[in-house]
């Protein structure tokens, strides 16, 4: 059988490697069309900031990686076109120009995202830069040596990591976000309150609610960005406005969803059974409402770039979906995210309610300590876990990997209460901090006439099953 993969980045690096663990037997062709792969832009900010040395570094494979697995590797391969009916492709060497055919009788297509280019007036100024792949982030890095004033545009993780690393690097930094709080997507009002106070406190002046419509130069060298609330100058402005799927070999051959992303199946299948899809350019299931969404993440890419390896050779394990779980060290706090938050949920449409604790990761009674706040989402019908957001200067970010399991396997407020996590004043109270942010959450129903009946779903397992046990 002949596999090509189409992309390779995180997802077709996984798939190969996956493959080829596997069948070593097997015969891979991988097409990519920059020099590199498996770049991992989630780390251009820490270059940028200088708390990585190498940009090189970012890099976790390579093509003489793979090639020594029994991959035939094409950097600089750029695939023109995809007939899915007659299981060919269009291929244009992009050194010599040279255009030729080849066959696959499975494809996996892991051709990434793009940073989505906003319908701004001057967007391609020289001034103006975007960032994701590893040239641009050398460009970003070689221009704002020698330009003090940094323009962010749009404040998602990209973009606020990079704000953090500027301001970090002595730079004066404005953050323009069009809505009224930072990481929309991912926090709530309330947690992106204290992130913006934080970011103000380093430096960064955030603008809020501050559309950017156009790029000008003036007579004075400046880049002039325009806003529905004013105009500002900088020297330089980077812009990190969300990703857009890259499907476009793909579009009328297998079903995709509105955006364009790539609609697969349990089994990162595409509607076409010999093509299968993973990372940024398909759909995620997305555990906490249950329908599919778009998530670009190099998590999500990972894990489906695996099973797209498994699965191209029959149904052999079904992609479990995600939950979105993220986290940044934002200068000296850690803040990480799962599921739904409440503004969010509402949205989708779903029963929510949250309650938010405030308390510390450990005694006050040790040598040190520091502050922890939590806010859980949970559905109040069904009473199961829907998200959760942390904010603390201690490290709490596997919190937010343990509540992950917790959406992922259906547990509820109730289990969470009294689930087993061990104690030390070392490391937390004698009720760990999520037991205490769920009792609340339990509490809270209790107050609001809505009791749950006390045995939970392993009390139900244990009593059903007390005569094997015996």
């Amino acid at each position: 059988m002949k596999i090509v993969i189409v992309g390779c980045t995180h997802a077709g690096t996984s798939a190969a490697a996956q493959i080829l663990k596997d069948h070593p037997e097997a015969d891979v062709t991988i097409y990519e069309r920059n020099d590199n792969i498996s770049f991992l832009s989630c780390g251009i900010y820490l270059y940028l900031g200088g708390k990585v040395n190498r940009l090189e570094d970012m890099f976790y494979s390579s093509p003489a990686d793979l090639e020594k697995l029994g991959a035939t590797v094409h950097t600089k391969h750029n695939v023109l076109k995809i007939d899915s009916e007659k299981k060919t492709l269009q291929v244009a060497n992009m050194d010599n120009g040279d255009v030729f055919e080849d066959t696959y009788d499975k494809l996996i297509m892991t051709t990434g995202s793009s940073v989505k280019v906003p319908p701004i007036f001057g967007i391609d100024e020289s001034k103006v830069l975007l960032c994701k792949n590893y040239d641009q982030a050398r460009e970003i890095y070689k221009t704002a040596k020698d330009n003090q004033r940094i323009a962010i545009v749009g404040a998602g993780y990209i973009g606020t990591e990079l704000s953090e690393s500027y301001a970090n690097t002595k730079h004066e930094v404005t953050l323009f976000q069009s809505h009224d709080q930072i990481l929309n997507h991912y926090i709530s009002k309330d947690m992106s309150n204290r992130a913006v106070t934080l970011l103000q406190q380093h430096g960064v002046d955030v603008k809020l609610n501050h559309r950017v419509t156009s790029f000008t130069g003036n007579d004075n060298g400046e880049l002039v960005i325009e806003t529905n609330q004013g105009d500002f100058v900088a020297d330089l402005a980077i812009v990190g406005t969300g990703f857009v799927p890259v499907t476009e070999l793909l579009r009328g051959q297998v079903e995709m969803d509105k955006h364009g992303a790539i609609i697969i199946n349990d089994y990162v299948q595409t509607s076409n059974p010999d093509i299968y899809a993973a990372g940024d350019s398909c759909v995620e299931n997305f555990n906490p409402t249950g329908v599919s969404a778009y998530t670009p993440l190099a998590t999500n890419a990972v894990r489906q770039g695996a099973l797209a390896g498994m699965n191209v050779f029959g149904n052999i394990q079904r992609y479990m979906g995600t939950q979105a779980t993220s986290a940044m060290q934002l200068f000296d706090h850690t803040l990480a995210t799962t599921g739904l938050t409440y503004d969010i949920a509402k949205q989708s449409h779903l029963p929510v309610e949250r309650v938010v604790f405030e308390g510390n990761w450990r005694p006050a009674y040790m040598d040190s300590t520091d502050p922890l706040t939590i806010e859980l989402t949970y559905n109040p019908e069904n009473r199961k876990i829907l998200g959760a957001q942390f904010w603390s200067p201690h490290e709490v970010a596997q919190s937010a990997n343990a509540l992950s399991i917790a959406i992922q396997n259906g547990n509820t407020i109730d289990d969470l209460a009294f689930v087993d996590m061990l104690f030390s004043p070392n490391f937390d109270d004698p009720f760990n901090y999520l037991n205490l942010v769920a009792q609340m959450a339990v509490e809270q129903e209790r107050q609001n006439g809505r009791n749950q009946p006390r045995i939970t779903a392993v009390g139900d397992w244990a009593k059903e099953n007390d005569q094997a046990l015996k």
